[in-house]
């Protein structure tokens, strides 16, 4: 099955953990995954790959180094991701249990955290709960990116996530649309996790 069919046929079956009918663009994921350094050793979590879009992004940025563990909820997903990226630590688990899935692995930070999670679908208590998770685990150097859809963008559970994420980052820049995904989309990409 296609990325795509594989992405559809999971948001027919549970769109509110899914979020989008089709896998994000490589434009979007390559603006998505910048803040990923190209040097070091660097801790890469990554919340609701899907089918791996970023995934496959990231990869490519790490070249063989770091550490990159993605978080998908979607047990379909998540074989899928195992199966086409060896070197990638796929977790089945919900992203609000990311402070415990670092430290069995040994690890108290990330340096980098990536989400293709659908913050729109998201309850306000939800989307709370995930801010919580990240700003706890991520390194004060560190670097949190998401994206939206343009079309969502003055719905109300986007205008929440964007005055959250100004609440618990120091800076948040909204990137360029990225006109060429399906649907147009930006990125967040926040810095500097507020104490």
């Amino acid at each position: 099955m296609s990325d795509h069919a594989a992405f559809l046929h999971e948001f027919v079956r549970a769109p509110l953990t899914v979020g989008a009918v089709a896998p994000s663009g490589k434009s979007l994921a390559d603006l998505v995954v910048a803040p990923v350094p190209r040097e070091g050793d660097p801790v890469v979590v990554e919340l609701g790959p899907g089918t791996g879009a970023f995934t496959a992004a990231i990869q490519r940025r790490l070249g063989g180094r770091g550490h990159h563990l993605a978080v998908e909820i979607n047990e379909r997903f998540t074989w899928q991701l195992a199966a086409r990226y060896p070197r990638v630590d796929v977790e089945v688990a919900d992203a609000r249990a990311l402070r415990e899935l670092l430290r069995v692995r040994g690890r108290h930070q990330a340096d980098v955290i990536v989400s293709g999670l659908p913050w729109a679908a998201f309850a306000a208590g939800t989307q709370r709960d995930l801010l919580e998770a990240i700003t706890g685990t991520l390194a004060p150097g560190g670097a949190f990116t998401t994206f939206a859809y343009t079309y969502t963008r003055w719905a109300p559970p986007a205008r929440r996530l964007r005055r959250s994420l100004s609440e618990r980052f120091e800076e948040v820049v909204l990137s360029r649309t990225v006109w060429a995904n399906l649907p147009p989309a930006f990125a967040y990409i926040c810095r500097r996790p507020r104490p």
